[in-house]
């Protein structure tokens, strides 16, 4: 007799199920054999919850994570400003790292209404006893003072906003070694925003530093040598393809002018002609090969302006690199 259909799916069901239990003693088994302190990082996964998971296992390696988001939700920036409880986050670009009060300078209250002259006179008080409290020694008011002059240099270059943070940074342990000491405000924080532009790879050379600074470039580079020695400020040798790209933008150079000076710097370099030379020098020399060679011709005063350099240094560079290159003059 053959058994009813209802028994063989009894039967199947069975089968499966102890199948599956055998796979999750063997799963059990090597779960148990895993070390979670030798882990490789890439099997790591961390989960919208704030847990960390080993992937292939699945294990929760950490949990009970503390979330540090707010506790709304917000779907458009709109609701984001009007949810938002907080103020700006803190910063190294302010002596006080902006957790001070501002007093607003509007006269008017919470509604947009004109304050009646007797507030007013009370509020010209107050303003002026914030801004006498915000610094309470003349340490304080000579960090605010530096810290302006980084902000107003680093505006005058078009810098972006994590060079002046590092720039402070920079600054406030100068400070805390008591390196400004028998040397001018102005120069720290120049020099400060001069090494501060070198370590986020957005070079500018000690003559544009100089023009936008109220201490001369001689000072300039005296003062970062002292710097960037006594703190151990690990700076690479400025590589002269990051200013080909601002320098052909200024010249109104193409893309291909760009790109063959990147390739004359790099093939020149590799034969040992960067060493010692000046890396403005070298790439303006480099995008005046480039241009006579793309049909784009610029004279050596047009570089030389731009770059802040000398004729003779385009034309020394200049002869140099072409006969690395092994190109007919």
């Amino acid at each position: 007799m053959t058994r009813s259909t209802r028994q063989r799916e009894r039967d199947s069901e069975r089968t499966r199920w102890q199948g599956e239990r055998e796979e999750d003693t063997d799963t059990d088994e090597a779960v148990d054999d895993i070390d979670l302190d030798n882990v490789d990082d890439k099997d790591l996964v961390r989960t919208g919850d704030g847990e960390i998971i080993h992937e292939p296992t699945g294990i929760v390696v950490e949990e009970e994570q503390i979330d540090r988001g707010p506790e709304w939700r917000a779907f458009n920036h709109s609701e984001r400003q009007s949810k938002s409880r907080v103020g700006a986050p803190t910063t190294k670009t302010m002596h006080d790292k902006g957790l001070t009060t501002t007093i607003d300078w509007k006269d008017k209250d919470a509604y947009g209404r004109s304050l009646s002259s007797e507030k007013r006179s009370q509020m010209h008080r107050l303003r002026k006893w914030q801004e006498r409290i915000r610094t309470k020694d003349a340490g304080e008011r000579n960090l605010q003072f530096a810290l302006s002059e980084v902000d107003r240099m680093a505006s005058a270059l078009g810098v972006p906003r994590s060079v002046r943070e590092v720039a402070s940074v920079i600054y406030r342990r100068a400070l805390s070694e008591d390196l400004i000491r028998g040397r001018s405000i102005e120069g720290v924080s120049t020099s400060a925003l001069y090494a501060a532009c070198r370590k986020e790879g957005i070079p500018r050379s000690l003559e544009e530093i100089s023009e936008v600074s109220r201490v001369e470039r001689k000072e300039i580079g005296r003062t970062y040598r002292y710097i960037s020695q006594e703190l151990g400020l690990e700076m690479k040798p400025v590589d002269p393809k990051k200013y080909v790209p601002r320098f052909c933008s200024e010249l109104d150079l193409s893309k291909e002018v760009q790109s063959k000076a990147d390739e004359i710097i790099e093939t020149t370099a590799e034969q040992g002609l960067l060493s010692g030379k000046s890396p403005t020098g070298y790439a303006a020399a480099a995008i005046y090969a480039a241009s006579l060679l793309c049909n784009e011709k610029k004279t050596q005063r047009e570089v030389a302006d731009v770059a802040q350099v000398t004729e003779v240094t385009i034309r020394n560079r200049y002869q140099e690199q072409i006969e690395a290159m092994g190109i007919p003059t």
